[in-house]
């Protein structure tokens, strides 16, 4: 895909979950537009290759340690001398977490603290240096299942995309009027390895979720990576505290289309 759109120059983004998949896809996205990009990541062997390929930055972190989540921040305004745009992407969905009668108190907290608790880690700190700036944009990775429950619920991802959506339009309220704006990105099934791997034991319940989005397919990870782009953007000044759905249809549907 040829990016011709210019709108990030001279803007600093953080990707947590950079290294792949829809993180991955967004740093390319940014970087095509001007952004110079931080690849936040646990994966470091692929994380220092995308921040290579990008004439970014790489930081290995953990996003659930709320220090190495300072300094994520911290060492981005060192390198360069801004937070403009942070995307809060990091998440799993393990296979643990499944049916609330299935699913063990230790899943649950797992997911609860990579999915919810990280966002609340990378908003804490990226706010400060934005309220300094008076202005940015985050963007927090939420979900459809954030609007609308699944039969083949996957109990903690559902409530941790539904914390990160309530937690994206309380702040972006909250912040508004100092120049910061939070709204989250919920997206439908995406292409991913994360989706690839979770269905790839279960085709029975990857058909179940595919029949019922009304475009007929999942999304693949670019299609989220332009939408992130435009939340990041002055193109989306008067969006705050919003639910962005890029669902390919799913959360409006009723019955699916022939």
């Amino acid at each position: 895909m040829q990016i011709n759109a210019r709108r990030l120059v001279d803007r600093s983004a953080v990707i947590t979950g950079g290294a792949s998949g829809i993180g991955l896809a967004s740093a390319r996205r940014m970087a095509a537009e001007g952004a110079r990009v931080v690849i936040a990541d646990l994966d470091a062997v692929a994380g220092e290759r995308v921040a290579a390929e990008l004439s970014g930055l790489f930081v290995k972190v953990d996003v659930t340690n709320p220090e190495e989540v300072e300094d994520l921040y911290a060492r981005t305004h060192s390198e360069f001398g801004s937070v403009d745009i942070a995307f809060n992407n990091a998440g799993i969905a393990p296979p643990e977490d499944a049916s609330i009668l299935d699913t063990d108190i230790d899943a649950w907290r797992r997911v609860q603290d990579v999915n919810l608790t990280s966002v609340y880690y990378c908003c804490k700190y990226a706010i400060p240096y934005m309220q300094h700036q008076g202005k940015g944009s985050i963007i927090n990775t939420a979900s459809f299942v954030a609007v609308m429950g699944a039969a083949t619920s996957q109990i903690s991802y559902s409530a941790s995309k539904g914390g990160v959506l309530s937690m994206s339009r309380e702040l972006g309220v909250e912040f508004a009027r100092q120049g910061i704006r939070v709204n989250a990105l919920c997206p439908g099934p995406v292409n991913t390895p994360l989706l690839k791997e979770l269905f790839a034991t279960d085709l029975e319940k990857a058909a179940r979720r595919l029949v019922h989005v009304p475009l007929g397919r999942f999304a693949e990870p670019e299609e989220l990576a332009a939408a992130v782009a435009f939340l990041a953007s002055d193109d989306s000044s008067f969006m705050t505290a919003s639910t962005f759905l890029v669902d390919g249809g799913i959360s409006g549907a009723y019955v699916t289309p022939f």
